[in-house]
């Protein structure tokens, strides 16, 4: 594990540096029926090393937040601004398409409820994937990295398997690994243990709290109340808007 994190062994824990800076941020989608705000001036500040739950039912608005965080789907007012280590601040939606995309690669794992394995490919060729495309390091070594990141959700003697001949708690470990290929400081996850039953669930808690042992920020959607004692810091949505916030942090919310 030493190794794994060798290239962030520099970033401490806990440090609360600002890390992203989201300001009125609003969403709107176009409908049949109209407009629809999914996100209504959501203004918060999000801290290095945070283990952050963004909580709320369906449709609350939490994977949109998600999405206006990592850049996946483009802002209808307001601002992103990702805060890095050198001090170089990133307005993220005022980037170019490309110039998204490889900050995006250069600084956000995404894991999904859904695995989203390539299912023609072993464990290990879905995770040299993103490391290929990552640049981060040369083509004789992805497959070392990518054995090095299942060790971590420890699943190296499963390397050569298809993802159809492993459990669903374990395709969602795969997915973890596959998140950290280009050792990126935000981790974000959707729902990521909504279909796993309570120990599998548990186990992905656990793997969460080592990388933010290691410095790592992650941000979390769920529906499920329950879990809020597991994050460092909660972030209640609903209808659009922060409702409530519990945490090492405050959060100032705003409405349009």
């Amino acid at each position: 594990m030493d190794k794994l994190f060798s290239s962030s062994s520099s970033r401490p824990a806990n440090n609360h540096r600002l890390l992203i800076q989201l300001s009125q941020v609003v969403k709107v989608y176009k409908t049949a029926a109209g407009d629809f705000p999914a996100l209504r001036g959501i203004t918060a500040d999000i801290y290095a090393g945070e283990f952050v739950g963004v909580i709320g039912k369906s449709g609350a608005g939490k994977t949109t937040l998600l999405n206006m965080i990592t850049g996946a789907d483009m802002i209808s007012s307001g601002e992103v601004i990702f805060n890095a280590p050198d001090g170089k601040n990133t307005s993220i939606h005022n980037l170019s398409e490309n110039s998204l995309a490889v900050w995006r690669g250069c600084n956000v794992g995404i894991i999904h409820q859904s695995f989203q394995l390539l299912p023609m490919l072993s464990l290990v060729e879905n995770i040299m994937l993103p490391v290929d495309f990552s640049g981060n390091y040369k083509r004789r070594f992805s497959k070392e990295r990518a054995i090095e990141l299942l060790k971590l959700v420890e699943l190296e003697d499963h390397a050569y398997k298809l993802p159809a001949y492993i459990s669903g708690g374990q395709k969602q470990r795969v997915a973890i690994a596959r998140s950290l290929a280009n050792d990126p400081p935000i981790i974000v996850a959707d729902e990521p243990t909504g279909s796993l039953d309570t120990l599998t669930a548990e186990t992905i808690f656990e793997i969460f709290e080592k990388l933010i042992e290691q410095g790592r920020t992650i941000i979390m959607v769920t529906h499920d109340n329950n879990l809020s004692p597991r994050f460092t810091r909660r972030l209640h949505i609903a209808d659009g808007i922060i409702t409530a916030d519990s945490g090492f942090h405050l959060v100032s919310i705003q409405e349009q």
